[in-house]
């Protein structure tokens, strides 16, 4: 029986893998998991559709898609702006990874810390809620303000992920920058600023 893995997910806060097809297996923080993987590597597909060409993958290449469908994923991607009208609510966040290491970001509403836990944020806050458009000139207002880039390297969570301060500390740094952050002029009139609350993913 062959299963093809489409991915880590956070369904309700809780890691689960993926498999085309639509299986998931749960995982519990602490068991050990290994992969033994035969044969190729092929395209997972775009916008929660199976690749329809089934295309072989480089085995070293960082993207899991085909050219194909990289480009109709980018093409109704938020991050590229593929979908101005999206009705839906965002969120603008703030990212912490490690000291010094935040990131701005945005993500719609209905997903919840989903996002966050995906990039691997060790902790994060809300700064405000609002139409798409006005959640994305507000994430760039605060990136330019703030000097906070809108990614983080894996390579460089990875580095800092050993030696983490503690909770009081990672609250402390996004408080501060979320003050600075909400006392800026130049905020999109549409988006509605959120108090203060973190949220600490190190459990």
């Amino acid at each position: 029986m062959e299963w093809r893995c489409a991915g880590l997910g956070w369904p309700d806060g809780r890691p689960v893998l993926r498999w085309q097809g639509g299986r998931v297996s749960a995982l519990a923080y602490g068991t050990d998991i290994g992969f033994r993987a035969v044969g190729e590597r092929r395209c997972v597909g775009a916008r929660g559709n199976p690749c329809p060409l089934r295309a072989v993958v480089p085995g070293r290449a960082t993207q899991a898609r085909c050219p194909e469908c990289a480009r109709l994923d980018r093409a109704f991607s938020v991050a590229a702006d593929g979908v101005p009208d999206d009705p839906r609510t965002y969120r603008v966040y703030l990212a912490w990874f490690g000291p010094g290491l935040l990131k701005v970001g945005i993500t719609a509403e209905e997903r919840g810390p989903a996002r966050l836990l995906e990039q691997g944020a060790v902790a994060f806050c809300w700064l405000g809620r609002g139409p798409l458009m006005a959640a994305r000139r507000t994430e760039e207002l605060l990136r330019a303000a703030l000097g906070v880039p809108d990614r983080v390297p894996y390579a460089r969570k990875r580095e800092v992920r050993g030696g983490l301060p503690g909770r009081a500390e990672r609250v402390r740094e996004l408080a501060g920058l979320h003050g600075r952050a909400v006392g800026l002029d130049g905020w999109a009139e549409a988006l509605e600023r959120v108090p203060f609350e973190a949220v600490d993913h190190s459990g």
